[in-house]
């Protein structure tokens, strides 16, 4: 039985220093983590990294949200359509669709969700 990681670490990054975007969260085997950037009441900035076999289950949101990879090869499931992204590529994740994470190799993201502007 192997262990079974989720971890967040909700503490910001330190303002007007200089960091490698890659370096500040790491993997762990067996587990998804999560290192905020940027949290505000407008949106938020998130790291990610994920050991080959995890997935992050569907959810929605109802924020746009923009994933970058920064690490590995990730497929994103977008209303069901699957969409295999490689190291700098980036897709918009649409308010309301339904989306999932799969990790068939290890890969890191950045994740920019927006809360502010929406004009409903």
């Amino acid at each position: 039985m192997s262990l079974k990681i989720n971890s967040v670490d909700n503490s910001e990054l330190k303002k007007s220093e200089s960091h490698i975007i890659v370096e500040i969260i790491q993997y762990v085997p067996n587990a998804v983590l999560s290192r905020t950037i940027i949290k505000k009441t407008t949106g938020n900035i998130t790291a990610s990294s994920f050991d080959a076999g995890e997935e992050l289950g569907e959810r929605t949101s109802p924020f746009d949200n923009y994933v970058q990879i920064i690490d590995g090869t990730a497929e994103i499931f977008i209303d069901e359509i699957k969409h295999s992204l490689k190291l700098g590529d980036g897709i918009i994740i649409p308010a309301h669709c339904t989306h999932s994470f799969n990790a068939n190799v290890q890969f890191k993201m950045i994740s920019t969700t927006i809360k502010n502007g929406y004009e409903d």
